[in-house]
């Protein structure tokens, strides 16, 4: 069931935020909006690895990148599995994007600082991407620190030794935190091990990205939907971890 053009969901039984003391936020298609054009760059940049790796032209490229992250969960694994390629050539490869699409959020930031504790990023891309992408965004320095793609040994999400990696490494405990998430299927293993979830859509479905990526399903590993991050966190977040 989709929520766009609702700015949240939840129901009565959904984990809540009184007792969270971390707060961990994935990056890509959630911290900023599809209108800042940064995933149909980092598309784009897979494809033409791909390519040039094959020697394919664009279509036969794509077809086989979307074949691989249907079935390996995403292209960088299935080039590693396939071919043995250099992953840190790869990320930096696929992330040389150009960054001026992408627009400062006063509003995300200032809700992201006044979190009650721990903040961390949790992604499949890069530490360098991630930090460039929340720099322009204006809220990098709200950040503890980046559990990139690496710090997991290049195991993606939605892996469960991910996720328990992240929590060991960082010394969260599950119970007491949040996850927020653009994908649903990644947050079945967190909601599992205890964490409040989160489901990131966009307002409107965006072009530039699967249907599966974008759904707003509503299943009991999700605790709470939004298509409006930074209001979300103001008006359904911060009253309760606050205690106002």
């Amino acid at each position: 069931m989709a929520v766009q053009g609702k700015t949240s969901f939840g129901t009565s039984d959904s984990r809540g935020f009184g007792r969270v003391d971390t707060w961990v936020f994935d990056l890509d298609n959630t911290l900023y909006p599809s209108d800042a054009m940064v995933w149909p760059q980092v598309d784009e940049r897979i494809t033409l690895y791909v390519m040039q790796l094959y020697g394919l032209d664009g279509i036969s490229a794509r077809a086989l990148q979307k074949h691989f992250y249907h079935r390996y969960g995403t292209t960088l694994k299935a080039l590693m599995v396939e071919d043995g390629i250099d992953p840190h050539h790869f990320l930096d490869f696929a992330h040389d994007i150009d960054h001026s699409t992408i627009r400062l959020d006063v509003a995300l930031g200032a809700a992201i600082e006044r979190l009650p504790g721990r903040k961390l990023i949790l992604t499949n891309g890069s530490r360098r991407h991630a930090e460039n992408v929340a720099a322009k965004l204006g809220i990098l320095d709200h950040f503890e620190d980046v559990f990139d793609i690496a710090a997991a040994g290049f195991v993606p999400k939605p892996e469960r030794s991910t996720y328990e990696r992240f929590l060991g490494l960082h010394t969260v405990d599950p119970m007491r935190s949040a996850l927020f998430e653009d994908i649903a299927r990644n947050l079945v293993v967190p909601h599992d091990l205890g964490m409040a979830t989160v489901l990131v859509v966009p307002p409107v479905p965006d072009p530039f990205r699967e249907r599966f990526e974008q759904e707003a399903v509503q299943e009991p590993h999700i605790d709470h939907i939004t298509s409006d991050l930074a209001g979300f966190l103001e008006a359904c977040v911060l009253p309760e971890a606050l205690g106002q």
